[in-house]
């Protein structure tokens, strides 16, 4: 929770300096004045998906909204292996973030592995945009609006992020893949 303690304040500043007010922010990104409320005070769990249509909305770059920190590449944004930006966006999925660097970015691409769990506990979410998975290792149950899809290493899906999706590694190890988001 800590990251959202530092990703809050930045929500409330960004909103503020234009002008919005929660209403308002609220009514412009398709959400609830409570869900605007629980994101700025850090007392839900903030989303990938409402920090990108927050950056998209106010045309400010998802890396500076996390982090804090502005990217400076424009040519090219060249990420080694194990050094994706880290975004502690939720607490049962590892997401690094492998476009940060990159200012301007058009899409999110993001190297995420999840860990096995039971199908009781899959929480869904849903975003504006379209993402696209490409599956490197383990076997991952994504539902997209409840209906369970199985994919393995080499598979890949392209879908709308409107549509409610959860998802939970299978045979009791991490799923790891490469996810674009749009």
């Amino acid at each position: 929770m800590d990251q959202y303690k530092e990703i809050a304040p930045r929500l409330i500043g960004l909103r503020e300096s234009i002008g919005w007010t929660v209403k308002e922010m609220a009514d412009l990104l398709g959400v609830s004045e409570q869900t605007v409320v629980g994101y700025e005070s850090a007392t839900n769990e903030i989303p990938v998906g409402y920090l990108l249509d927050v950056s998209r909305l106010c045309r400010v770059d998802l890396t500076t909204l996390i982090s804090g920190r502005e990217p400076h590449l424009k040519s090219h944004a060249l990420v080694r292996k194990g050094e994706g930006f880290a975004v502690d966006r939720r607490k049962d999925y590892d997401y690094k973030s492998l476009g940060y660097k990159f200012a301007g970015r058009q899409m999110e691409p993001f190297l995420i592995s999840v860990p096995p769990k039971d199908g009781e506990t899959m929480t869904e979410t849903s975003h504006r945009g379209q993402e696209f998975i490409y599956m490197l290792e383990g076997r991952l149950e994504l539902r997209l609006a409840g209906e369970p899809l199985i994919l393995e290493a080499g598979d890949s899906v392209y879908f709308d992020s409107e549509t409610p999706h959860a998802m939970r590694g299978l045979d009791n190890r991490d799923a790891k893949f490469i996810d674009v988001i749009l």
